[in-house]
Order: C-alpha cells, then structure tokens, then sequence
C-alpha cells in the first residue's frame, strides 16, 4: 500500500494542502484515500441523529448507509487508540493513502511551515520529513523546498517518491 504523509503543526496548512492533493492526484486519474489525526476528542455525529442515539445507548460500532454514502463509527469505550498502522488495514485498496498527522511515525512526509504560526521547522530533526512546503524560503534545507501553495510540484514529488 502506498502511503504518504503530511505533517506540521497547528495552523500550518495541512488540510488545506490536503484538500489541494486530493484534488490534484485523483484530477490525474488515481485513486486517494485519506486518514486524519485528531489530537482532541472529535465526532462526526450530531446530537438528537439516530445514530448519536445509538452510540450514546452503548452501541460498539454504527454504521449509516444511505443510497450516496456508508459510515462506520466504531466507539472505544475505554480501549487504546488504535495504531496508524491497524487503521490503514481497515482501508480498501487505492493507489494512495495520504495521512494528515502522525508526526512521530515513520512513513515518509511533507512539513507544512507557516512562518506566522510561529513554530521551528521539524524537518532538521525529523528523517522522515522528505520535503518542506512553506510560505517563505528556507535555503539551508537538506530535503526539497516547495511553496505551499504549489500544489502541482508537491503532488508530482509525492507521486514520484510513491513510484505513481
């Protein structure tokens, strides 16, 4: 399985480039998945819904259907989070997984850098940051430097790297 990663911290661009290189790859005739991390309690439910009502009874798992759509929500009641790893198991097969977060894992990455969110660059210390998308220029860097708004370049350098 193809995976590739965008990492950063917060405010940096990462659901933007994100939403940007799914629209590019799969504008190229390829197929894309997406896995998020979340560091903060997230639902993609809504109070008084059937299937919130389900879940609050104690259900382990919902799953929505309708004709456009399915949705599994699967509870952890107390469990470990499960790994980067167990989740993409859980996907069907495309040419590419991209993953928004994980940071600390070690598939490879592009760093999201915004000079006003005030953060240094993880790239010096991360080996597994690949190449630098920013909105300033960063000439000391030993891996590639892309403007974060190029999202063409940045898809291509991904691709190539996944071998697509």
């Amino acid at each position: 399985m193809r995976i590739y990663g965008v990492t950063g911290w917060k405010n940096t661009g990462k659901t933007g480039l994100m939403e940007r290189l799914v629209t590019e790859i799969t504008g190229r005739g390829f197929t894309v998945s997406t896995l998020k991390h979340a560091h903060h309690a997230t639902d993609v439910d809504h109070p008084g819904r059937d299937s919130y009502r389900h879940r609050e009874a104690g259900a382990g798992e919902v799953i929505v259907a309708s004709p456009n759509r399915w949705a599994v929500m699967h509870e952890l009641r107390g469990a470990p989070e499960p790994t980067m790893a167990e989740l993409l198991e859980k996907f069907s097969p495309v040419d590419l997984i991209l993953i928004e977060g994980y940071k600390r894992e070690s598939h490879p990455k592009v760093e999201c850098h915004r000079t006003e969110a005030g953060r240094p660059l993880m790239a010096p210390e991360n080996p597994t940051i690949r190449a630098v998308a920013s909105d300033s220029d960063h000439s000391a860097l030993s891996v590639p430097l892309f403007h974060l708004d190029d999202t063409a370049a940045i898809a291509d350098f991904i691709l190539h790297e996944v071998g697509l």
